[in-house]
């Protein structure tokens, strides 16, 4: 009963006035995705994918819940990286955000009237198709974008374990910084981790604000994306995808829930839906010749590439960051995460693998983890 009491007691700690903007912010962000995933369902139901814009939903929600609850109660000194997480997240990232717009205001669309007739979603999407109808080597071309793609989506999870690295092993180990600050490098690594993470989400909820404003007639913000912007999309997503959220900020939404994790699990899982996915994709279209199904895209090689290459990157993550483990445990946990990325790639669900791998390779290495 004691101990039942005592956990409620530092949840509700943890949903202080100093976090709330956050929850509230992140609340705020997901019912405005609700509202443009809704219009796009309207608009293009053939091209949207619902299901995806729920689950996305359903991230932004739950992101804002457990934000609080990822911060240590029982150390009254992070109660400043706290406040600084906050301020960064909910001032400073938006306010950079809003000079970046104003910028493209003040300095390209009022001295470029006309811009709107060249910067519109149709316009894209007829570049778009102009530039895939010149591809001779239309195999070649989907690789190289594939690769793009991957290493777009690595990105975050190198940011985080970079993050995690710099403060538990040269911040606190080190430098001895935690001495001074009073928090250890653990505490201070969430804090990183959570303060560039989710100002990280709301860059990608921005970008997608004004690219699909164009199914808003009177609020259409589609101008204002810059060019730079515009041909890093052409090169990275795929035709089906101008009518969806960016899979980046999806991916990135799907790591919240599972850092409560030991580390060595969640970067295991991370690598696993960046790396793990990368390789069963990228061996699958450049070596693949047998198709599995076979009226899927989708081949043997690359079942076996991601399959192997998570289960490499699960071991050396888990080695690294779970040091304590045995070697047996730790190829069962791999071999759990390398199975459920295998099974999640072969049932092809019409769901975004970005969600599904990290949640889902994240939990049965958990369970492994914690009771085996």
């Amino acid at each position: 009963m004691y101990f039942c009491y005592d956990n409620l007691n530092k949840i509700i700690v943890a949903f202080n006035l100093i976090t709330l903007p956050v929850v509230i912010l992140f609340i705020a962000n997901g019912f405005g995705q609700l509202i443009y995933a809704i219009q796009l369902q309207r608009k293009f139901p053939k091209e949207h994918n619902f299901n995806n814009s729920i689950l996305i939903f359903c991230l932004w929600i739950l992101a804002a819940i457990l934000y609080p609850l990822f911060y240590s109660t029982d150390n009254a000194n992070i109660t400043l990286f706290q406040t600084l997480s906050t301020i960064f997240i909910c001032l400073i990232t938006p306010f950079i955000l809003f000079l970046i717009l104003f910028y493209q205001y003040l300095y390209v669309i009022k001295k470029s009237p006309g811009i709107k007739e060249k910067r519109n979603i149709k316009a894209y999407i007829n570049n778009f198709d102009k530039f895939k109808n010149k591809i001779k080597d239309i195999r070649a071309y989907d690789l190289n974008t594939d690769i793009h793609r991957k290493a777009l989506h690595l990105i975050p999870a190198a940011i985080i374990i970079f993050l995690w690295v710099f403060a538990v092993y040269i911040w606190a180990g080190f430098w001895k910084a935690d001495k001074f600050w009073g928090i250890n490098g653990k505490d201070f690594g969430r804090f990183l981790i959570l303060t560039v993470g989710f100002s990280g989400i709301l860059v990608f909820a921005a970008l997608d604000y004004v690219r699909l404003s164009y199914i808003f007639e009177k609020r259409n913000l589609y101008h204002f994306l810059p060019d730079i912007v515009s041909d890093l999309l052409t090169k990275t997503i795929k035709r089906k995808e101008i009518y969806e959220f960016t899979k980046p900020a999806a991916l990135v939404l799907a790591f919240v829930p599972i850092f409560f994790f030991p580390f060595g699990i969640f970067s295991a899982a991370a690598l696993i839906a960046t790396l793990g996915d990368g390789a069963a994709s990228i061996f699958g279209m450049r070596f693949g010749k047998r198709n599995y199904p076979k009226n899927s895209k989708k081949t043997v090689i690359g079942y076996i590439a991601g399959f192997l290459a998570s289960f490499i990157v699960s071991i050396i993550a888990l080695r690294i960051f779970e040091s304590d483990l045995l070697m047996t445990k730790i190829i069962i946990i791999a071999f759990g995460g390398a199975s459920m990325f295998f099974i999640i790639d072969l049932l092809n669900l019409k769901v975004d693998d970005n969600i599904l791998n990290p949640i889902f390779c994240a939990l049965l290495m958990g369970v492994l983890y914690f009771y085996v």
